[in-house]
């Protein structure tokens, strides 16, 4: 904790970040973002940044101020990530804060954006207010916040989520004949809830030939549809797909590589994607403002992206469930080309059928952080290897 904290502080810190949450989903390219406005105790005003193009939280916080009766003169401000100083959607949070009087600001994390890092502080400091950044938990959990936003900030590339789900025994596909799906329903539902979360969900196009998805995010309120995005070298992707058929719901992108004739995908309605390989097509998604990219198969897909390098976290459910010999299908449904040969784990699945330009040997990423918790009746793994 800084010296400059104490107890109180960090409850308010704590409070922000919960406010900040109310955002996901609605407001990428921009971060997740809370604020609360205190003066001697009590709690004047609270917001957050609900929509993108809306307000910031810095100006929902003193509008929630005003709408109770509150002055915001003199009081202290708590926000998850320091105010920015430049016009983009909305005018800069410093000039209302500034405006409204406010005496003090403790940040919970900094904003590594080119445009705006330390900008907003130093001219608060100029100001006359005295700004105070948090350390320790809070501060590490607001970074955690928004690793998408603090990814493509400093790389300019889509923070990468794969999805697995296996049985006990490691296999990734049911038998032939039974139920498609590995894990529970509850599951189910929160991978929808991811899809909505993100901007992007990638496939390869194995998947998409054997399962024809939609790749929608559904039953969620509201929900935002992400843009979906095929890997297919060849550009195979069939005319008559679902993906295809449901472009009025959210475009397609298809990844295709520079022999592909990929007219027909165009003249069906899908974007393309030319690229030599993985970090060439994130690089292309980065530049199209795409901060995330939720990774649900299949295997060679993902043995790709780990030969790259290129995971930065692994959300994998662990059903309560023996299966025996079946292929792997990262994407947690049958693979009907599935011909027997089990998997030992993760890892294994992960680097079987590793495309001719991957390192010799399984490749390996090593987890900074793991969380285990229970999903009905299934056990979610998530393993966080790299942070931004």
């Amino acid at each position: 904790m800084s010296p400059q904290l104490n107890q109180t502080d960090q409850a308010h810190l704590r409070r922000v970040l919960e406010l900040a949450e109310g955002g996901r989903g609605r407001v990428s390219p921009n971060p997740l973002v809370g604020a609360v406005v205190v003066r001697d105790g009590e709690i004047l005003g609270e917001g957050f940044h609900a929509e993108l193009g809306g307000l910031h939280a810095e100006r929902a916080a003193l509008a929630d101020c005003t709408a109770r009766g509150g002055d915001p003169a003199g009081a202290t401000m708590y926000v998850s990530l320091e105010p920015c100083a430049h016009h983009g959607r909305q005018p800069p949070c410093v000039e209302a804060l500034l405006e409204a009087g406010i005496a003090r600001v403790v940040i919970a994390s900094e904003d590594p954006s080119e445009k705006a890092a330390g900008r907003g502080p130093g001219i608060l400091r100029d100001g006359g207010v005295d700004v105070a950044f948090a350390a320790g938990e809070e501060a590490t959990a607001a970074r955690l916040l928004n690793q998408s936003f603090r990814k493509h900030a400093r790389t300019g590339l889509p923070l990468v989520t794969l999805k697995l789900a296996m049985s006990l025994d490691g296999s990734t596909a049911t038998p032939a004949g039974d139920s498609p799906w590995i894990t529970g329903p509850e599951s189910r539902a929160l991978v929808h809830r991811w899809r909505a979360e993100s901007d992007a969900i990638a496939v390869g196009i194995g998947t998409v030939l054997a399962d024809d998805p939609l790749l929608t995010a559904r039953d969620i309120d509201g929900a935002r549809q992400p843009l979906r995005v095929v890997f297919d070298r060849a550009a195979r992707l069939p005319l008559d797909s679902q993906l295809l058929n449901t472009l009025d719901v959210s475009p397609v992108l298809v990844v295709v590589a520079p022999h592909a004739d990929a007219s027909p995908l165009r003249d069906g309605g899908a974007e393309v994607i030319v690229a030599d390989d993985i970090s060439a097509a994130l690089a292309d998604l980065g530049r199209r403002g795409i901060t995330s990219l939720f990774l649900e198969g299949g295997r060679t897909l993902a043995s790709t992206f780990l030969a790259a390098e290129a995971i930065d976290e692994a959300r994998t459910f662990v059903a309560p469930i023996l299966l025996g010999a079946a292929d792997p299908h990262p994407s947690g449904k049958a693979d009907p080309r599935a011909g027997g040969g089990g998997v030992g784990g993760v890892e294994d699945s992960l680097a079987r059928s590793a495309p001719p330009s991957a390192p010799s040997g399984p490749a390996r990423l090593s987890a900074l952080s793991r969380t285990v918790e229970t999903v009905g009746d299934d056990t979610l793994i998530t393993s966080r290897f790299k942070e931004w």
